[in-house]
């Protein structure tokens, strides 16, 4: 039952995502005098409309997308030069150009989008994915400067009785004593330097001392308010090598790297604390970059995901997915039974969820291809390039972007993503991102 109220909120909150991204087109483009007939979200088959004003808005039965339908998106055959091409590229420009005419209502035409200056046309077009963004900064903010994120404090929580030996649980009499145990560190000891360098978070300690295998250290901690100088060698483990996403890296043969790191044998307590306000901002910036990456990779992610759904390889942690294997992970946060996993942590992880996914929505609509949101903005930004030559040139102003001519690409690009919003989907349900 939690999974499915996990999966349900997850939609319900990328169906309000997603209507938050078409009024970002709507309202300004009302603004601007442009007739926006429809407004809906959803494809497929209308389960409910209302008429508002001279807009048709509702709800259809596919929930994976919207869209709101501007008028005279493409302009005329009469306001641009006629096609040359007589096959089929040739033939769906017409055929495109002919439909957008017949939307424009008898009167109506001042009120085409063609019509807009080229800034009109970029603010319209760009006012869908800036909500997204917007949404996603404000969810991580959210989330990071008012309900906060379990931290690791400097303060400790517990010691280890002994260096625990690969794969056990529990220590023996046969087994070293922790470093921390014999240095004397004691629970509710709070952390304040090692050889003099001053820690500002737990990750500070534990890559300090993870390089210093084997070396006395200079341990400062504060015990009571007083402060007390301890000296501890950390032991000498030997642990696997992972890869940034928790992949094991392994050798020619296929053996596990392998490396010698520090222990100490102290546990943290986990206090829940809270960002400052730009932490939001920050995170998101991070998170775009990373996201735009993906987005370049693309291509070649799809390819091993497809690999990875015929058995051909395994599918790493980090792999793409689509809105199938998002709606599980929502389902995991919601059902995982996890101790001391609370409601609020769940919340939180939603949260951050969803506001990854209009991060994701928001460069993913900027991709400058039709029929993509971004490919009209550089439709737009072309047209302010050709008017300003033209007045440099004391020309006529130019004739409106032919958007008709981009049509054979749209087309194109859409099939694309058709196929590997396919791919993604099938992989999710046979070989599903496993989630820890």
């Amino acid at each position: 039952m939690e999974f499915l109220i996990g999966v349900l909120v997850l939609v319900v909150g990328l169906l309000i995502s997603i209507a938050l991204h078409e009024l970002g087109h709507l309202i300004p483009a009302k603004r601007f005098g442009v007739l926006v007939s429809e407004y809906f979200v959803g494809f497929g088959p209308k389960l409910w409309s209302r008429q508002v004003g001279e807009t048709e808005c509702g709800v259809k039965a596919i929930p994976l997308g919207g869209y709101v339908k501007l008028i005279g998106m493409v302009p005329p055959a009469s306001a641009v030069k006629p096609v040359k091409s007589r096959g089929w590229a040739g033939r769906l420009i017409e055929d495109t150009r002919a439909q957008a005419e017949e939307e424009i209502p008898e009167g109506q035409d001042d009120r085409a989008f063609y019509h807009l200056s080229w800034w009109r046309k970029a603010i319209v077009m760009m006012g869908g994915p800036v909500v997204n963004l917007v949404i996603a900064i404000v969810l991580f903010t959210g989330v990071l400067s008012f309900m906060g994120l379990p931290t690791q404090t400097l303060q400790v929580a517990q010691v280890a009785e002994c260096v625990l030996p690969v794969d056990a649980t529990a220590c023996t009499a046969d087994d070293e004593a922790s470093p921390a145990s014999t240095a004397g560190i004691e629970e509710g000891d709070v952390l304040v330097s090692v050889d003099g360098i001053t820690l500002d978070g737990w990750t500070d300690l534990t890559t300090y001392v993870s390089e210093h295998p084997g070396q006395e250290l200079s341990l400062v901690v504060d015990r009571d308010g007083q402060e007390v100088d301890l000296a501890v060698t950390p032991a000498v483990r030997t642990v696997n090598q992972y890869d940034d996403s928790g992949n094991l890296l392994t050798d020619a043969n296929g053996d596990a790297l392998t490396e010698e790191i520090g222990y100490l044998g102290v546990y943290s307590v986990t206090a829940n604390e809270t960002q400052p306000l730009w932490a939001g901002t920050v995170l998101a910036w991070d998170y775009l970059g990373q996201t735009m990456q993906v987005i370049v990779h693309l291509p070649s992610e799809v390819y091993h995901v497809a690999r990875a759904s015929l058995g051909l390889e395994e599918r790493t942690t980090d792999s793409v997915m689509g809105v199938v294997g998002v709606a599980q992970v929502s389902g995991e946060i919601a059902s995982a039974d996890v101790e001391g996993y609370t409601l609020s942590e769940r919340v939180s992880d939603m949260l951050m969820l969803l506001g990854g996914l209009n991060l994701a929505l928001f460069a993913f609509n900027m991709i400058p291809l039709v029929p993509l949101d971004g490919g009209h903005v550089v439709s737009a930004f072309w047209q302010g390039i050709k008017n300003g030559w033209a007045r440099v040139r004391g020309a006529a102003k130019p004739a409106p972007v032919d958007v008709a001519r981009m049509m054979p690409v749209a087309y194109g690009v859409f099939a694309l993503l058709m196929i590997m919003g396919a791919v993604l989907i099938y992989a999710d349900i046979v070989a599903p991102v496993q989630i820890a």
